[in-house]
């Protein structure tokens, strides 16, 4: 009978680790992560990040998950939680500039869907449900929640604000994401 220390590495029980993303490329369905305790690259796929909810995740966000050593190196097996990055003072729009953060956590949280989002442009437009107008989405909104890209029809979480051209998203997240955070058994 084998022992524990010789089980194959896919029976292994995976490992908590706290890191960084590194580069994530939703076109390409992967990406990498650096573990703050060092270490080789940890390898993200899309699946794992779509079973938490979202399909992209901005580089330097900092994440936490689960992995698992495999014959071709550490892979990420499931997230545990993402902390987007600090808000860059020169990122900021115009159109937030001066908002009082209290009233925009103020504002409900209301399921939207992406209408669509031009990454290369680096905004787009989601529709809230039940509501006609278009919600306008800059992609620093979707980076100071930790995002990158956005797909059309993916569902989303928004709290929408009066912005100098009309009804823009002041912060967004993935629909699952606040699902998940509103469950207790989660």
């Amino acid at each position: 009978m084998a022992s524990e220390d010789s089980r194959p590495a896919a029976l292994a029980e995976p490992d908590a680790v706290s890191g960084i993303v590194k580069w994530f490329d939703p076109v390409k369905g992967f990406g990498f992560v650096v573990a703050d305790t060092g270490g080789p690259d940890i390898l993200l796929h899309v699946n794992v990040l779509r079973n938490f909810g979202q399909s992209s995740i901005a580089d330097g966000t900092g994440i936490e998950l689960l992995v698992q050593k495999t014959d071709r190196g550490v892979q990420a097996t499931e997230i545990t939680a993402i902390h987007p990055g600090e808000i860059q003072q020169n990122a900021v729009l115009s159109d937030i500039v001066g908002l009082d953060n209290d009233a925009l956590m103020a504002a409900p949280i209301e399921p939207a869907r992406v209408k669509w989002f031009d990454k290369a442009k680096g905004f787009g437009f989601a529709n809230v449900f039940g509501k006609p107008d278009d919600v306008f989405v800059h992609i620093e909104i979707l980076r100071q929640s930790g995002l990158s890209d956005l797909q059309p029809g993916e569902a989303l979480a928004v709290r929408v604000i009066q912005g100098k051209r009309g009804h823009m998203a002041g912060e967004v997240q993935a629909w699952e994401t606040v699902l998940n955070s509103a469950d207790p058994q989660q």
